[in-house]
């Protein structure tokens, strides 16, 4: 039996690189025994390594549908067959599990464990996969080179030494200092390669990135560096991730690869402890350099010396001198605020880049979306908000309360849990599409599941900026108001599913601004938000 799958964007990025090469030697989405192997040993069922599990979630619905044998058709978004899958495993992982092999944790502030319990599907896929086409990309095209080209390209120059360079971030200074180092030390060339797909969420789009590349390459000497994009979705998976980088690489004809300080790690956890080792990616890669014929090239972290006024390795420091460091975090604070970047940090060309990208935050859209129970409050504060923006600021200012929008996009959805997140992913995406054009977009929803949520946050983060309001007013408050009559009629047993009542609501867990109107007045509410917006730079003061 024939069936057809619509991939999402993670999807998508693997099932190319398993079309043109890029995952060599998968031919497909793993097994349910190579998934296991990778699990428990970073290798395939037949003993070749590889960290990182490629699978097709699927959904329960979905999967039910499955019987082995089955052919699938992969589908891009506008139903484009990219390639045909012959279904040879089905089953339901232990997602846990999973997490403490792959990522060495199960704490969802890791975005590869977030992605993995709230966002990926319940039931995996696996079987061999024949190619269609390749997804269509228009934009930087001449850079999206293949396996086969880049390898034909380094072969036509002659090239022997080729060092790859993993990056999701603009390249500055201390990343050509780095990059240049390792090319002298083994009289090799470079391949800048960045990620072009999924990175961490929050960074620098890659748009804006490629076009700092093309900027950083007049740094380096004629012939040294080349760029080429990778359309990877990135897992943060540290030591794993690393290794995972280095095999990629080499299909694409790397004999070299570069692993850094913190390799694709994902910053801190919900403890403010760093998830990963700060050089423990370099020890397993190392461990395994020989057997996968990529050497290995660990750096330290490139610090500024500002008595020296040159870039070096940390651990070449003298005592006495001062190391100088910009964080990404940092270096986003002072684009956000419109402050100077140091000129030992970068480039001034790729400093422009980044501004025009990112303006000061009272210069870009956000979004501010206020979530709690019926009668809480939430319409009456958007609604008043909204005035003071207006008065305050010259941006456009966008109302999107839950109950209009139901009237209008979601008339054919019920109160199911499914139909509840489903509406609040589409007042998401309309607040993404207000924050991309530099709006500012107030929602008001009950919006009472955490995982749609934080769905929104991350898909609108991506855009601009997002402020959580929690309005939080308990439940007696609430049905005392009973503004819409809708306690009274869920008392009489006239409606069911009634959110608080006997339909569970999931509060925030780190909400920007928590209001209980029990005792605040709307005045009061209002300078909450206002001196919140004005201290985080989405308002001038």
């Amino acid at each position: 039996m024939k069936h057809r799958w619509i991939v999402d964007l993670r999807q998508r990025c693997d099932l190319e690189l398993l079309l043109v090469g890029g995952f060599k030697p998968l031919s497909g989405f793993q097994t349910k025994l190579d998934y296991e192997s990778i699990l428990k040993n970073l290798r395939l069922a037949n003993g070749q390594v590889w960290p990182i599990p490629i699978t097709l979630d699927v959904s329960a619905e979905f999967a039910e549908k499955v019987q082995i044998a089955d052919e699938l058709e992969l589908c891009d978004a506008d139903n484009t067959i990219l390639a045909r899958m012959t279904v040879t495993d089905k089953w339901k992982p232990d997602k846990i599990f999973e997490a403490k092999q792959v990522f060495g944790t199960t704490d969802t502030q890791h975005p590869g464990v977030n992605y993995l319990l709230n966002r990926a599907k319940e039931w995996y896929l696996g079987g061999p996969i024949d190619p269609v086409q390749l997804p269509k990309h228009y934009d930087f095209t001449e850079l999206r080179k293949t396996p086969d080209v880049l390898k034909q390209d380094f072969s036509k120059l002659g090239l022997k030494n080729i060092i790859g360079f993993q990056t999701r971030n603009p390249l500055h200074r201390a990343h050509i200092e780095l990059t240049l180092r390792a090319a002298k030390q083994i009289d090799g060339h470079i391949l800048i390669h960045p990620v072009v797909g999924m990175t961490k969420p929050n960074d620098v789009d890659y748009f804006t990135r490629v076009r700092c590349y093309h900027k950083a390459l007049q740094y380096y000497p004629e012939k040294t560096a080349f760029l080429s994009l990778l359309p990877l979705a990135m897992r943060m998976g540290g030591p794993r991730e690393a290794l995972w980088h280095a095999l990629i690489r080499k299909n694409y004809g790397c004999t070299h690869f570069i692993v850094g300080r913190d390799h694709a790690g994902p910053g801190n956890d919900s403890n403010q402890q760093p998830f990963y080792e700060p050089y423990a990616a370099q020890t397993l890669a190392e461990q395994y350099s020989q057997e996968i014929g990529v050497q290995i090239i660990p750096f330290q972290e490139m610090t500024y010396v500002k008595e020296r006024k040159l870039y070096c390795p940390i651990n070449e420091l003298k005592p006495n001198e001062t190391p100088l460091t910009v964080s990404g975090t940092q270096l986003r604070q002072l684009l956000h605020k419109n402050k100077p970047i140091p000129k030992w940090f970068s480039y001034p060309d790729i400093v422009k880049e980044l501004k025009r990208s990112y303006p000061s935050r009272h210069q870009q859209g956000f979004t501010l979306f206020f979530t709690g129970l019926s009668g809480a409050g939430k319409t009456t504060l958007a609604n008043a908000l909204i005035s003071k923006l207006r008065m305050l600021d010259r941006r456009s200012v966008t109302l999107l309360d839950g109950d209009i929008l139901r009237r209008i996009l979601s008339t054919e959805l019920g109160f199911s849990k499914k139909d509840r997140d489903l509406n609040i992913q589409r007042i998401g995406y309309v607040a993404s599409e207000v924050t991309k054009s530099g709006g500012i977009a107030v929602c008001a929803a009950i919006a009472p599941y955490l995982k749609v949520r934080e769905e929104n946050r991350q898909l609108i983060s991506e855009y601009g900026g997002y402020v959580e309001l929690y309005i939080s007013t308990p439940l007696a408050t609430c049905a005392k108001r009973d503004t819409k009559g809708l306690y009274a009629k869920a008392k009489k047993g006239e409606i069911t599913g009634l959110t608080g009542y006997d339909d569970p609501y999931e509060p925030p867990l780190k909400p920007e601004i928590i209001i209980d109107t029990t005792e605040s007045t709307i005045e009061n509410s209002l300078n909450t938000i206002l001196c919140f917006l004005q201290s985080a730079g989405y308002l001038k003061t």
